[in-house]
């Protein structure tokens, strides 16, 4: 089904069906740069954080409960890469759906999951550095490997029953070939303050004390260091912690310069989510999943060694 308007043709998502969309037109020109930089960067996405978690699983020495929350937080990413982006960047450049209802609404869920799993384990992220900076004697028995476990499994187990309860029953569209959801008011107040307001509300709070007492813990220990005193163990290890609190920082902020402004934006009721500004702010959400790796590589000299020997593999099979 297509008319001429004007000497263009219009096509449809759907020729044969009556309440199909209407698709976009794109160059060739665009076709082309859009289906290898969408690409690439999903395997670039899913390539880095994979060297996260075969970093943190193989080798032992990783094993702690801070490195299981950024593992926790490298496979959502990985599953950003692997399944979210190609995905969207199909909708993107066709500007339709082709993969029917069951999938968009399983696509949608498991977009919303992994988003709000990373916020969650950026939550988890900012406690566990309060605790280990704020709390540094109280660390070793409130912060556990087990209890960090069984706190990430709980937190990935509550946001896939938010996400499905959200989207399974939350359907709308106008014509035949889009994925769209609209919730409905009270959906949406709580979605504001589950996955907006309470969550950065915590981990900004959290972190301006973090790095108040990090802050403050370094001046002390370079004191001691100009004045030639010796530095005991604790002292070493909490100005470790703090270089380790202000890195991941750095991930939590950037992760929320990202969100923020989205988040504002979906909740504006005159703003389509098919508009430009729209979709690049989705995009640097999705872009920021193959971000933490290379904060990772420039902050941790522990991802660095890790890596080298992941890529010599003659090295990470010897049993040492």
């Amino acid at each position: 089904m297509a008319y001429k308007t004007e000497d263009h043709e219009t096509q449809y998502c759907f020729p044969a069906i009556n309440s199909s969309c209407i698709k976009t037109k794109r160059s060739s020109h665009e076709y082309n740069i859009m289906y290898v930089f969408f690409p690439l960067l999903s395997v670039w996405t899913v390539f880095l954080n994979l060297l996260v978690i075969i970093s943190i699983s193989h080798f032992k020495k990783l094993h702690t409960p801070t490195n299981m929350l950024i593992l926790s937080l490298a496979v959502a990413d990985l599953l950003v890469g692997f399944i979210v982006m190609p995905l969207e960047a199909i909708r993107l450049i066709e500007t339709c759906w082709y993969f029917g209802d069951t999938i968009c609404k399983l696509f949608s869920s498991i977009t919303g999951l992994l988003l709000s799993t990373s916020l969650s384990n950026l939550v988890l992220i900012a406690v566990d550095r309060y605790v280990a900076v704020c709390h540094p004697l109280l660390y070793p028995q409130k912060i556990t490997m087990i209890r960090t476990i069984i706190i990430i499994c709980v937190s990935w187990f509550c946001s896939s029953a938010y996400n499905i309860s959200m989207f399974i029953s939350q359907r709308k569209y106008t014509c035949y070939g889009e994925c769209t959801f609209m919730v409905n008011f009270i959906w949406k107040i709580i979605d504001v303050f589950l996955s907006f307001l309470f969550p950065c509300t915590v981990i900004i709070t959290l972190y301006l004390r973090i790095f108040y007492v990090a802050h403050h813990q370094v001046k002390v220990i370079n004191s001691l260091m100009r004045s030639g005193k010796h530095l005991t163990e604790g002292s070493v290890r909490r100005k470790s912690e703090s270089k380790a609190a202000l890195t991941l920082g750095i991930i939590v902020m950037v992760y929320l310069f990202c969100w923020i402004p989205l988040f504002s934006l979906s909740l504006t009721p005159t703003t389509s989510m098919n508009s430009i500004i729209a979709y690049f702010m989705l995009w640097m959400l999705y872009i920021n999943s193959g971000l933490n790796p290379l904060i990772y590589a420039i902050f941790y000299p522990w991802f660095r060694t890790s890596v080298k020997h992941i890529l010599n593999l003659s090295k990470i099979f010897k049993p040492a």
